[in-house]
C-alpha cells in the first residue's frame, strides 16, 4: 500500500480547487494548472482537505496511486508558491543574458543558444552573467528547462567547465601524467 497515496492534501485559503470528473483545476495566485488524472483513481474535496482513493485493486491502479496525490500536491504548491531552479556557468567567456522573455547562453560554442520559455509562467532571471534562475508554477515544466539548459554544455570532469546545477559537485578526475 503507498504511503504517498494515503497522505490528505490541505488545500491553502487562497487556492481553488475544481473537480470536473478526472479533470482537477487548480487556480491560485501564481497561476492556473489542469490535469487529468487516471480513472483508477477518485478524488474527493471535503472541507478544504484533498483525498485520493483507489477505484479498484490492480497493480496499474497502485502504480499510479502515489503518483497522483504527489503530482496534485505539486500542482497546488506550484499556484501557491511556485519552484525554481538555479544554475551556474563555469568557464571562462561563459555568460548569459535575457533578450525580452528569452534567454541567450555563450558557452564556448560559435553561435549564442537562445532558449525560449515554454509557457507564459515561465520565466527566467540572470544575475552577474553566471547564475540563471528558472521559475514557474509547473514543476515539471521547471525541472525540464533547467535540465536543457544544464546539456546545452554539460559540466566536464577535468577542469569543472560547463552548466551545473547551483550546489552540483562534479566530481573531478586526474589529467595526463607526466613523466
Amino acid at each position: 500500500m503507498s504511503r504517498i497515496g494515503k497522505k490528505e492534501i490541505v488545500v491553502p485559503n487562497n487556492v481553488k480547487v475544481n473537480l470536473l470528473d478526472q479533470l482537477v483545476e487548480v487556480e491560485g495566485p501564481k497561476g492556473k494548472l489542469s490535469r487529468i488524472f487516471p480513472s483508477e483513481i477518485e478524488i474527493s474535496l471535503n472541507d478544504n482537505i484533498l483525498k485520493l482513493v483507489k477505484k479498484e485493486e490492480s497493480i496499474t491502479a497502485r502504480q499510479r496511486y502515489g503518483l497522483s496525490r504527489s503530482l496534485l500536491s505539486n500542482m497546488i504548491l506550484g499556484v501557491s508558491e511556485g519552484f525554481e531552479k538555479n544554475l551556474e556557468l563555469k568557464g571562462v567567456g561563459y555568460r548569459s543574458q535575457l533578450q525580452g522573455k528569452n534567454l541567450v547562453l555563450n558557452v564556448g560554442y560559435s553561435h549564442p543558444i537562445v532558449i525560449e520559455p515554454p509557457t507564459e509562467n515561465t520565466t527566467f532571471t540572470v544575475e552577474k552573467n553566471t547564475l540563471v534562475t528558472v521559475k514557474g508554477i509547473d514543476k515539471e515544466v521547471v525541472g525540464l528547462v533547467a535540465s536543457r539548459i544544464r546539456a546545452t554544455r554539460p559540466p566536464e570532469p577535468y577542469k569543472g567547465k560547463g552548466v551545473h546545477y547551483q550546489g552540483e559537485y562534479v566530481r573531478r578526475k586526474a589529467g595526463k601524467a607526466g613523466k
